[in-house]
């Protein structure tokens, strides 16, 4: 990266925007005449990509429906310095970029996320404040970090963070995806808090809130039981455990009261054997995995490092 004059990458994924984006291109292009400013369209019906055009947005396009894809996609096609990711539905302030440029460019962070603070009443709606919540407190709890706002789709991020994170989201998932995995190759993000506006008439939200929420809440198992298998499965490992402990007593208690009497005890002695033996495999599977991700870790380190 050029010390003096840095490449940056306004890159904007889009679908069915027309209404709002030719305004978050200029917003852009204004507060960022040096920047590319390059506009994804996924699969719009509408005069999305026209509309960029004409405003002097470069435009390219992805046919795989979903914003994971097109992130995908972004990592491969722009090569850039410094990369500024925003949503088209302009719900993001443009003039707070320099903000979320600075921690970046400085190098206190590889990611600067626009943690947003609600300006206008209805720019979130009821269940999405309550799933919000849901993914933050598990994502920290994850990642032993303090973040507050896990979904933001306003970021600025480094190269860095292009060559070493790994997407493979389809879908809104990817700005979970995206954070799980800057906390587990343990690349600093900071936050910047952004006012948040709600959509303008006539401009419709894409994401559904069921079946987006369940599929976030799905990578976040996900990717909790990839990166943390030690976690993962050892706790499988003490909930056998326990079970075994539980069933084991009342056949030890016939045993030395009433040795007689064991032969009546004999299926939850077989189901405490079985609890046990599947308690060490959980946990002994755990350790091997954490092993292995531990070493894939290091060879990723070291083949970014020679990029």
């Amino acid at each position: 990266m050029s010390a003096d004059k840095p490449d940056i990458a306004v890159v904007i994924p889009c679908r069915n925007e027309a209404l709002t984006i030719g305004k978050v291109v200029d917003d852009f292009s204004r507060e960022l005449p040096e920047a590319r400013v390059i506009v994804f369209d996924n699969g719009s019906e509408d005069a999305t990509a026209a509309v960029a055009a004409e405003h002097g947005a470069a435009v390219l396009a992805e046919p795989r429906p979903g914003k994971g894809y097109v992130i995908e996609s972004m990592f491969d096609r722009v090569d850039a310095d410094v990369y500024v990711m925003v949503d088209g539905d302009d719900t993001y302030p443009a003039d707070r970029v320099h903000d979320l440029l600075e921690p970046v460019l400085s190098g206190r962070a590889q990611m600067a996320v626009g943690a947003r603070v609600v300006v206008a009443e209805g720019a979130f709606r009821p269940l999405h404040v309550t799933g919000n919540r849901l993914v933050r407190r598990l994502v920290n709890w994850m990642g032993s970090a303090r973040l507050t706002d896990i979904l933001s789709g306003y970021r600025a991020f480094s190269r860095h963070v292009v060559e070493r994170l790994p997407v493979v989201s389809a879908g809104f998932e990817i700005e979970t995806e995206m954070t799980i995995q800057m906390l587990y190759y343990r690349m600093k993000i900071v936050e910047v808090e952004i006012p948040y506006r709600p959509r303008p008439p006539g401009s419709r939200s894409k994401l559904r809130t069921f079946r987006d929420g369940f599929r976030v809440l799905w990578k976040v198992f996900s990717l909790f039981r990839a990166l943390k298998p030690l976690t993962f499965f050892g706790s499988l490992g003490l909930v056998f455990l326990l079970l075994a402990v539980v069933c084991a007593i009342p056949p030890l208690h016939t045993y030395l009261t009433r040795p007689h009497m064991i032969i009546h005890d004999l299926p939850l002695v077989v189901l405490a054997v079985g609890s046990m033996v599947l308690s060490a495999g959980f946990v002994f599977l755990g350790i091997i995995l954490h092993a292995v991700n531990w070493r894939l870790r290091e060879m990723h380190n070291v083949l970014t490092r020679r990029k």
